[in-house]
């Protein structure tokens, strides 16, 4: 296992990771220049993906389960850029997400198939200079993300239908929440922005019709990299570590 580059130096990085986000393109969004730093530092990454996005797309003249199908065949196409093949789709209905006991529940089981060191999720807390980020939905999959993490997914006594489906108990050591208001972790994703890019615009449906989006990103994660006290030049996805270990 090689390193990854961060604000403050190398860091080990992990041998497996799983990213739970709420819809397709949250993770590109948030945290592929992560991914793929992951990734190749030799992380083997899973996705979970708590919605398939139905809501997302209100300018396609497309039914939502025909909408659910190209999201998840876009998220499969990004993924793939990042060098990523395990996604799981839980199709909760866009929109309507609730950290309940089912959802974590489905993430426990995620957790436990794939025993990863580090859980990548969205903040449950509400970034207010950035609302954009804290759509209800990317807050209860956050929630039930943590929950999953401790004590569900750990514990022997949780969900115990998940042991007799032979999903053994399992210890996240580390959790990195995205778009969180204080963040203390920044990963110089300078060598990996292009693969980042390449994985947005895969979301054929949402990114397509912004001719700015390579400007976009690279000023965001520049701005980020300034906050990391990264050198000019730079560009840095942030997070809030979590230590669960």
């Amino acid at each position: 296992m090689t390193e990854i580059l961060t604000a403050a130096g190398p860091r080990p990085g992990p041998e497996r990771a799983l990213v739970v986000v709420a819809h397709p393109d949250d993770a590109d969004f948030g945290a592929a220049g992560t991914v793929a730093a992951l990734v190749g530092a030799g992380a083997d990454v899973s996705y979970c993906l708590v919605t398939s996005g139905d809501a997302g797309s209100d300018h396609l003249p497309i039914d939502a389960r025909e909408l659910c199908e190209l999201r998840e065949r876009e998220q499969t196409d990004a993924a793939a850029v990042l060098g990523v093949d395990d996604l799981v789709f839980l199709r909760h209905r866009d929109g309507y997400v609730e950290s309940t006991l089912e959802l974590r529940r489905a993430v426990a089981g995620v957790i436990r198939r794939t025993r990863p060191d580090l859980v990548i999720c969205q903040s449950p807390e509400r970034y207010y200079d950035r609302i954009f980020a804290s759509h209800p939905d990317h807050l209860a999959a956050g929630t039930a993300a943590l929950c999953a993490v401790y004590p569900d997914a750990r514990n022997p006594r949780a969900f115990p239908e998940l042991m007799a489906d032979g999903l053994e108990p399992h210890t996240v050591r580390e959790v990195w929440l995205m778009a969180h208001p204080e963040p203390d972790l920044w990963i110089d994703v300078t060598d990996t922005v292009d693969k980042k890019l390449g994985a947005l615009a895969a979301h054929v449906s949402q990114t397509a019709h912004r001719d700015d989006l390579d400007t976009m990103v690279r000023g965001w994660l520049a701005a980020t990299a300034q906050a990391g006290g990264l050198p000019a030049g730079r560009l840095a996805e942030a997070f809030k570590v979590v230590t669960t270990g």
